[in-house]
């Protein structure tokens, strides 16, 4: 991970907005961007990987963040936020034009497509839709698909 002075308070943020969340594995949400923000090659994909879903997943607000991070890194997370109402691949096609969005969207993906993190009560048919929305929004992303 790279860490700076901007990364750590990424980190801090995302620490306190994820406190006492766990993910569908169990274990604690907040190593879900940790895993992220280790494989992003600077410091705003960093900081946008740590903060990619507490807007989505927390009281948080785009807002809030706007004051505490540059715009390149809020403009990715707002674009990682996917809206109410709003079509998951629309989404994924709005993200393909940010670099920054991009590169986290594809490492969550991975991540979340990493079957060793679910836990066994699972439903196999959850695990399937799961399988095709994540292949399907990979190939948007390395625009294989229109």
């Amino acid at each position: 991970m790279i860490y700076t002075a901007l990364t750590c308070k990424a980190m801090r943020f995302a620490y306190n907005a994820y406190h006492g969340q766990l993910d569908v594995g169990g274990v604690p949400y907040v190593f879900h961007p940790y895993h992220l923000a280790e494989q992003m090659k600077d410091e705003f994909s960093t900081c946008a990987a740590l903060l990619h879903d507490v807007v989505e997943d927390t009281d948080v607000t785009i807002e809030e963040l706007e004051k505490e991070f540059p715009p390149e890194v809020t403009e990715a997370v707002r674009l990682l936020t996917h809206a109410e109402g709003t079509d998951y691949f629309d989404y994924v096609r709005a993200i393909r034009k940010n670099p920054i969005a991009a590169a986290v969207k594809m490492a969550d993906l991975a991540h979340n497509s990493d079957e060793s993190r679910l836990i066994q009560s699972v439903p196999p048919e959850r695990i399937a839709r799961w399988r095709e929305k994540y292949a399907r929004a990979k190939a948007i992303l390395e625009e294989s698909e229109p």
